[in-house]
């Protein structure tokens, strides 16, 4: 990313505000209290912002009424969708002005955010600063709208649902700034899902690897925003934008305070379905034949399990997201490469995962966590591990009190 350095600056902090922490104009308010008094500490402040509230969905929305169903141009769609950014953040650059402080609001491709041209999706490429530098001599507050970018076809990208935290850290590599703060409407990251267990406690710290996790199992944070701060080392702190409260430092540390605990947290993700494909005749190149037009179709699978028979046959088993669900089901009995007898789909289902780096080489988690399960009668459906994480499938109805027992037995209540 493009970073030019000159004389001596200021320390650079990027904050990131969502949708929810910005959903009316007292909450802007607010946003611009805090602001100010950051700025007032000495630093400069670039502020990453989301669309207001739930505009982003009202969006989708209209463009379905306009298209009376058909599937929306990807490109229209995105200048569409990057227009809710942009209503945040030159209404957060009018209450800061209201209040005599300098501001001034960007769109992404005026930050400098240059992306690849995959509409709906779009990676970001590269960031050149020298707008960001010249108003932030200036000594502006300089408030960016999140969630967009500028392809080299000079086209208007989005970098897909939830990607300001994803703007807001790679603004912060670019920068070089101290580090990158995500404000939102919960206090940190939890040990799990508190709405699930009045037990579930606020981590003052988390390593890069286990907020990965995290983030990918359903935890509120993008994962490619802590993909890219692991990549560049950029800390990434996680707070409340209405109260004051210590929030959670996302770091590569080492050596963390709770470095003596092998599970840090439980995951949950409840957007889960099932697709059994059964009586596949067993060859090589089954898998494959049944993966590669799912990827095709733009269809992400998660957990995998084949079971061969021996009558030569196989049962092949996968996750997906539940709104993928009919879409998948579809695909695999459109092809034409791979026999089966019939394909069983399956829904009302979660994940439910223990992470934690404490659990490399160190036997006997996943056996706590079976039998965990067992003893609360939570039936698992199907398994999958990494070195840092234990995941189950299980039905959604038994989340929470699967949840409430993992919790317990782990004692993740405790800090040592």
């Amino acid at each position: 990313m493009t970073s030019n350095t000159g004389t001596q600056r200021r320390p650079v902090v990027v904050q990131k505000y969502g949708g929810s922490s910005v959903a009316d104009a007292d909450l802007i308010h607010n946003v611009a209290d805090r602001l100010i008094a950051k700025q007032d500490k000495g630093v400069d402040v670039v502020v990453v912002v989301s669309a207001m509230g739930d505009s982003t969905d009202e969006l989708h929305a209209l463009s379905k009424a306009v298209t009376r169903g058909a599937i929306p141009d990807p490109r229209e769609m995105d200048t569409l969708l990057s227009t809710g950014e942009l209503v945040t953040s030159t209404l957060m650059a009018m209450a800061l002005k209201a209040r005599g402080h300098d501001a001034v609001s960007l769109s992404g491709p005026q930050a400098g955010i240059k992306t690849d041209a995959v509409h709906g999706s779009a990676r970001i490429a590269d960031i050149n600063t020298d707008r960001l530098r010249k108003e932030l001599d200036r000594g502006r507050i300089v408030i960016v709208a999140g969630f967009q970018g500028l392809a080299d076809s000079g086209d208007i990208t989005t970098l897909g649902r939830g990607a300001s935290d994803t703007t807001a850290v790679a603004l912060a590599v670019a920068t070089e700034a101290e580090r990158c703060e995500i404000y939102t409407d919960v206090e940190g990251i939890y040990t799990t899902d508190p709405r699930l267990t009045p037990k579930a406690r606020k981590l003052a710290e988390i390593s890069f690897q286990e907020m990965l996790e995290m983030a990918v199992l359903g935890a509120k944070m993008n994962p490619r925003s802590i993909e890219l701060g692991a990549v560049y080392d950029m800390p990434i702190y996680v707070a409340s934008s209405t109260s004051y409260e210590p929030g959670t430092l996302i770091h590569g540390g080492e050596h963390t305070m709770e470095v003596r605990k092998a599970v840090t947290g439980i995951a949950v993700d409840r957007n889960v379905g099932k697709i059994t494909v059964r009586g596949v005749i067993d060859r090589p190149g089954v898998a494959a034949g049944l993966l590669q037009p799912l990827a095709d179709a733009g269809v992400s699978v998660d957990v995998i399990v084949q079971n061969t028979s021996s009558d030569g046959t196989t049962d092949f088993t996968f996750t997906v997201a539940q709104a993928s669900v009919t879409t998948a089901a579809q695909v695999i009995e459109k092809q034409s490469e791979v026999e089966y007898a019939e394909v069983v789909v399956g829904s009302d289902l979660a994940k439910v995962s223990i992470v934690g780096t404490g659990m490399e080489n160190a036997p006997g988690y996943a056996a706590r966590m079976f039998s965990t399960l067992s003893e609360v009668d939570v039936n698992i459906d199907m398994i999958t591990t990494s070195e840092i994480r234990v995941t189950t499938i299980i039905e959604r109805d038994q989340v929470q009190k699967a949840v409430q027992a993992l919790h317990d037995a782990f004692e993740l209540e405790k800090t040592e």
